[in-house]
């Protein structure tokens, strides 16, 4: 998968970074981690994808999880909300285990939202349909002040216009920013984005990023399964390096990429820079 750049629009995202590392600065005296998983497991019959893997996510900041394909990186971000579950182990939103099932596991989902590849939305629904369906069903708020909120969202977003559209008739940088904005919409604790711009074609996914950009320079608590080095290296607060299943390392932008401390995530780092140089000739 192409790397998409470690150079582009350098100067921008700088200027986010120290934002981000000012709001993390501000927020990070809460005591109680917004996600935690603790010696997490899961197998797929006997596969074993994910082996032992812990991690907290304090609110507002912005965890970039990357490593290579198979490395379990989206089983991890699927199973924070429970879409897969565990094997063993313990995953904790805001100090509570996450439940199994039922009215309680759907509030606690509410809390996190969740940015999927596919994008996910009512495809016979108009977008303000898709962004105002959860607050008025899960939050039970008036059809009036949902479309009033999901207008906003939508203009926050910058597809206001495309609101009475289906679907079909959005680009996919589109759709997936209506797919932000529905995620919003319940005013999570935390958004999940599992490779939120796999499924775009390369000249919209930057339209995608700058939206995920101006969340994370706003304090939004975030979690990112992401191929995109450059934006990872610019907005995270934290990297988490995945490998065969497990955490192999994690630390600042700046250290990782700058000073990784395996040979693992050495050739993993090459390997995107070798893609980026055969783009450009």
């Amino acid at each position: 998968m192409p790397a998409h750049g470690f150079t582009r629009r350098r100067i921008e995202c700088r200027v986010t970074r120290k934002d981000s590392a000012m709001n993390s600065e501000r927020k990070s005296g809460a005591d109680t981690p917004v996600i935690e998983l603790r010696k997490v497991n899961k197998y797929f019959g006997t596969h074993h994808v994910l082996k032992d893997v812990s991690l907290s996510v304090r609110q507002g900041e912005v965890v970039v999880i990357i490593g290579p394909s198979g490395s379990g990186k989206s089983t991890l971000c699927r199973t924070i909300n429970r879409l897969e579950t565990i094997s063993s182990g313990e995953i904790l939103i805001e100090g509570q285990p996450m439940p199994a099932e039922g009215k309680e596991l759907a509030q606690v989902r509410s809390r996190i939202g969740m940015v999927f590849q596919s994008f996910n939305l009512f495809l016979h629904r108009t977008i303000l349909d898709n962004v105002t369906m959860a607050p008025m069903d899960v939050l039970h708020m008036k059809r009036k002040a949902a479309e009033e909120e999901a207008m906003k969202l939508l203009r926050q977003v910058g597809i206001e216009d495309q609101a009475r559209k289906v679907p079909a008739q959005l680009s996919g940088g589109q759709q997936q920013r209506a797919a932000i904005a529905r995620a919003l919409a319940m005013h999570p604790k935390a958004i999940l984005f599992d490779e939120p711009t796999s499924a775009l074609d390369p000249e919209m996914i930057q339209e995608v990023l700058d939206v995920m950009t101006s969340l994370a320079k706003s304090g939004m608590t975030m979690v990112i399964v992401t191929h995109e080095m450059n934006f990872a290296r610019n907005v995270a607060d934290r990297i988490i390096f995945m490998n065969d299943g497990t955490i192999l390392e994690e630390g600042s932008p700046d250290e990782f990429f700058a000073h990784p401390k395996t040979e693992r995530a050495r050739e993993f780092l090459a390997s995107f820079r070798n893609e980026q140089r055969e783009s450009e000739l």
